[in-house]
Parts: C-alpha cells; structure tokens; sequence
C-alpha cells in the first residue's frame, strides 16, 4: 500500500538533472586537508627516524619505547591514507577532462602522489615522505591555478 502511495507521488514528478562532488552538493574543495595529513606523514617519518631505542635491558625502558614507536606508525599510516584519501578526491570529483588538456601532467603527478602515499604507510623512509611534499605542492599549484589563482603554499610546520 505504501509502496503504491510512493510509486503515484514519483510518476507526478519530473526527474532534474543535478550536479555535485558527493551526496552533499557543497562544492567545496580545497588541497589544504591534504597538506596538513602529508605533512603529519612527514612529521611522524622524521620522528621515527629520530626515536633512540633503549640500550638497555629494563622492560619498562623497552615497554615506552615500543608503544611511542607504534604510536608513531600508527599515526603516520593513517596520515598517508588520509592524504591519499583527499587525493583521490580532488582527482575523480574536483578535477575534469578539461583540466588535463591545461594541465597534461595531471594523471601522472596524481598517481605518483598516490603510489607515494602507499609506500610512506609501508616504509620508514625521509626521501619518500618529502617526494610526497613535493607532489602535493605541485596538486596545490594545479588546484589553485585551475581556479586562476595563485595561493601560496604554506606548511603549517
């Protein structure tokens, strides 16, 4: 009965055609969010690199290094997802096929900057974490121009 109900109310209405980024029609973008999670990712890298495990043998000593340590991986994977994650969606809801006969170079430094994103969860490793620095300035910069803009790239650390 009300799925009659329903089915008459949907015949009277005339379908429009809508278009938005996601279920929310906002239009809201901006690569800031994947600044901020790449450069915890570069943060959390550096850190780990820069953690001393204990010399000696005293368990507690071991105990708080064991948990900073996964602490900061635990961190720096999230990060790196997040950052692929904003990424992503610059790339299949942001971007069109207009942007990449103004910028050619765009598949390519998206999915480097994604394959990086992958390899900074897998390693412990300051060249890859600061490569993924660079592609995401270079995002920013296409983002930004895209718009006719030129917004500066500041890092927050």
């Amino acid at each position: 009965m009300l799925s009659k109900f329903i089915n008459s109310f949907l015949d009277k209405k005339s379908p429009i055609t809508v278009h938005a980024h996601c279920d929310g029609p906002c239009g809201v973008y901006d690569p800031a969010s994947t600044r901020v999670a790449a450069e915890a990712v570069l943060s959390m890298t550096k850190k780990l690199i820069a953690l001393e495990a204990p010399s000696s043998t005293d368990s507690a000593e071991w105990a708080a290094y064991s948990n900073t340590f996964s602490r900061y991986v635990a961190v720096k994977e999230e990060q790196a997802k997040e950052t692929k994650k904003e990424i992503l969606i610059l790339w299949t809801d942001y971007f069109k096929p207009v942007h990449l006969e103004t910028y050619p170079d765009l598949h390519e430094t998206i999915w480097k900057a994604a394959k990086l994103c992958s390899a900074c969860k897998v390693n412990i490793d300051l060249a890859q974490a600061e490569e993924l620095m660079v592609y995401v300035e270079k995002i920013h910069s296409i983002f930004w121009a895209s718009k006719g803009r030129s917004d500066a790239f500041v890092k927050a650390s």
